[in-house]
């Protein structure tokens, strides 16, 4: 009989919750350091404009480049082929808007970073080596994911991936 069944061991904290929790309290002093740099700079009321005037021009960038992510989402969904590169912008949109939300020049500049489209390239190629390390071991993702039950191109009579047969109802 095996001694360990019925018992419970307390479950360890993974290291990422730690080093994400590290990274928020960093993150949260630079970004208050930031902002008292610039405010004794150029004054409290110019700082508090400059945020504003961040939040705006990032608000309408994200509802720009959020439309056409999800324009090119859905034109991928219904021809039936799900491109990675699509899901990767569309959460990388997501994730920096929600950065441009949140007050201050840092997370302004991340945020920025990810959804203006010039650099998104750069995150979505650094997102895609997370999640192939991560998840498919170092495997590179496939270019296109055929989604099931959707109109669309399917396998040609030369594909050599089709087998060629009838039916038999006997």
């Amino acid at each position: 009989m095996n001694p360990q069944i019925g018992t419970t061991t307390p479950r360890r904290r993974p290291r990422v919750l730690r080093w994400l929790l590290l990274a928020l309290i960093v993150g949260v002093a630079l970004e208050i350091a930031a902002l008292v740099s610039v405010a004794k700079l150029i004054g409290i009321g110019w700082t508090i404009g400059l945020l504003v005037v961040e939040s705006l021009i990032g608000a309408w960038l994200v509802k720009r480049e959020g439309r056409a992510a999800w324009r090119a989402f859905r034109t991928a969904v219904s021809t039936g082929e799900m491109p990675p590169g699509q899901l990767a912008d569309a959460a990388i949109v997501l994730i920096g808007g929600l950065l441009l939300l949140a007050p201050g020049f840092l997370t302004d500049l991340v945020g920025f970073f990810l959804v203006l489209p010039f650099t998104r390239g750069i995150s979505r190629r650094w997102l895609e080596t997370m999640v192939s390390r991560r998840f498919l071991g170092g495997m590179p993702l496939p270019t296109t994911v055929r989604v099931p039950g959707t109109p669309g191109r399917g396998p040609g009579p030369d594909d050599p991936n089709v087998v060629q047969g009838e039916v038999v109802d006997g």
